[in-house]
């Protein structure tokens, strides 16, 4: 059982990360790029749904301070992964970091953690990217059938399960007689393709499409800051509206809660650390500005909106739309709102595809997946192979499924990578006080206590039925390890120690 809990040489994996030439990633991405992959992560569903959702039930006009004290608490895991991703710049985000510092077992368990955030991450957007594009055709005149457009299931609601409908399955799905939610596998297959051309090819387009959404909201914040009612900010706390806390100071961190998912995202710019030109140095500005950068976003936005709009009105499915949609003569600006919708989202199916099939490249390297899920393309220098299972794993999901039960995955697989995260910054202090640290994470072990237990209690909100998803597919990830990963793992197997050696020998 001992050799659960071997760690990786941290030497050998800046050596794995500087090593060049056939099978290796290139590295092309600089600080902006680094960045600007945070934006496009972070920046989706979160500022064009959200906001509207959180000042209306939870927040009233104190929506920023909520944005403001979320920002907060993600910036506890984010200066983590700052420190992790500047020490052991390596593909592989927290599956990496988990290798370093807690064992080869807790490794396993948190890259196959990640396929929840990622993987399922960019089914989710897919599905929330459909949405706005079938809405954004319908301001050219063209209407898709709907039954090219839903998922073939959705969740049976409690009066179908209080009548014992028929059509309700044992796992609370009931059929909508759709066939397929084309749009959302399209833009996860489009994105595919583009990650699988290359790295450089795919920052370019996510650069693109980053400039032109933050474009969108800068234009939205200032026509709309000429529309803005003090009157609709006043009383800026509402007074507590019920015993569960709408409004109010608990209003305030319930909204809070919320959107905390509103920033998953940033993590994912860790995956990239082997492809960055200079990750000890860059890590830390992509990982920590993006973050900053979309923080202050939210906020400026959520104030507009609820200065424009009374946030008794603001509980729908398009707020920023439904707001724009109210300002005279606005009406093209409303189809660019939606137009930014659609770039936003496709930028974070880009990120999150770009950070699942790096951890599959990770810990195929790493002997724990078989050989040929790591193979990189000979020309585009990419990780081809895992790019398309991952794409097609994650585009039968986004044609499938409602977007209710791929989010609940989302949530709880990308929490626990926080909270892994946070633990392994105190570990690695404990076990290595040698190590070089470009960024170090200041407070220890304060911050990353205090981030480790945020994310918990976010865990802890969530519903019996998602821990029951998250306990079965953790049992088939360890059937998985226990079947190949601990007996072909380079660590078992000796090979790590051959290969830091030959690296070794090639560096001297």
């Amino acid at each position: 059982m001992s050799s659960l809990g071997q760690t990786k040489s941290i030497a050998l994996l800046r050596a794995e990360a500087q090593a060049e030439g056939e099978g290796t990633l290139r590295k092309t991405l600089t600080a902006a790029n680094l960045a600007a992959l945070g934006v496009g992560a972070i920046i989706g569903a979160g500022i064009f749904v959200l906001t509207g959702l959180a000042a209306a039930r939870y927040a009233g006009p104190a929506v920023p301070l909520s944005f403001l004290l979320t920002g907060i608490a993600c910036s506890f895991a984010a200066i983590c992964y700052a420190e992790m991703a500047a020490a052991v710049p390596v593909a592989g985000s927290a599956y990496t970091y988990a290798y370093a510092t807690l064992g080869e077992l807790m490794a396993w368990i948190i890259g196959w953690d990640l396929v929840l955030e990622y993987a399922m991450g960019a089914s989710t957007v897919g599905v929330g990217w459909s949405g706005y594009f079938v809405q954004l055709l319908k301001d050219f005149g063209l209407r898709l059938p709907t039954s090219l457009t839903g998922a073939p299931f959705r969740w049976c609601e409690a009066a179908d399960l209080a009548s014992h409908a028929a059509v309700c399955t044992k796992i609370g799905l009931q059929p909508t007689g759709a066939l397929v939610n084309l749009p959302a596998v399209a833009i996860v297959v489009l994105m595919t393709v583009v990650l699988v051309v290359g790295i450089q090819e795919s920052a370019t387009v996510n650069n693109v499409i980053v400039a032109l959404k933050v474009g969108i909201i800068l234009l939205f914040l200032g026509v709309g800051a000429q529309y803005v009612r003090l009157a609709n900010l006043t009383p800026f706390v509402p007074p507590n509206a019920g015993i569960f806390g709408h409004y109010g100071a608990s209003g305030v961190l319930r909204g809070a809660g919320l959107i905390f998912f509103a920033y998953i995202g940033f993590d994912a710019v860790s995956t990239a650390a082997q492809e960055a030109k200079n990750p000890q140095r860059d890590m830390p500005v992509g990982i920590i500005g993006s973050l900053a950068v979309c923080t202050v976003l939210y906020m400026l936005v959520s104030a507009a909106l609820t200065g424009m709009i009374p946030y008794t009105e603001l509980d729908v499915p398009h707020p920023v739309g439904y707001a724009v949609e109210h300002i005279p003569g606005m009406h093209w600006m409303a189809w660019m709102v939606n137009l930014g919708a659609v770039l936003g989202l496709a930028s974070v199916v880009l990120v999150m595809l770009l950070g699942q099939a790096r951890v599959f490249y990770s810990m195929s390297r790493d002997g724990l997946l078989w050989p040929w899920v790591a193979r990189v393309h000979p020309r585009f220098r990419t990780p081809w192979v895992t790019q398309i299972i991952v794409g097609v794993f994650s585009a039968a999901f986004a044609g499938a499924f409602p977007i209710e039960l791929l989010g609940e995955l989302v949530n709880i697989g990308t929490l626990l990578a926080f909270v892994l995260v946070c633990l392994g910054i105190i570990v690695l202090r404990r076990t290595r006080p040698d190590l070089q640290r470009p960024f170090r994470t200041p407070f220890v072990p304060v911050v990353p206590v205090l981030g480790a237990i945020m994310c918990l209690g976010l865990m802890l909100t969530l519903p019996l039925d998602t821990w029951i998803r998250l306990g079965v597919w953790m049992i088939l990830g360890l059937g998985i390890y226990f079947g190949y990963g601990r007996r072909h793992s380079t660590l078992a197997t000796g090979e790590d120690g051959r290969k830091l050696a030959d690296l070794s020998g090639k560096s001297s």
